[in-house]
């Protein structure tokens, strides 16, 4: 994965996240809307272009940091349930 901000002010992040595809960047446009006025990302085209995603909101560079973390720790979590389970 490779990322590279695309564009940055203080009320707007965007960042094209190459390697990646909609599983990730849904995961994380979902996620950011927790704290997001809005989220969303465009694969332009799916073979000759790099995803991009795009927050804005008080502080996007945090709201997607955060919504990173919050994939980890439900990732984290489904991880233990699933070993309880599966004993």
């Amino acid at each position: 994965m490779k990322l590279s901000v695309l564009e940055k002010k203080k009320d707007k992040l965007k960042v094209e996240v190459e390697g990646e595809d909609h599983t990730l960047l849904n995961l994380l446009s979902e996620n950011a809307w927790k704290g997001a006025k809005q989220s969303s990302y465009m694969i332009r085209h799916p073979y000759l272009s790099k995803p991009e995603i795009t927050v804005i909101g008080a502080n996007p560079k945090k709201i997607l940091a955060d919504a990173a973390q919050d994939i980890i720790t439900e990732a984290k979590a489904f991880q233990k349930e699933f070993k309880r389970v599966t004993k």
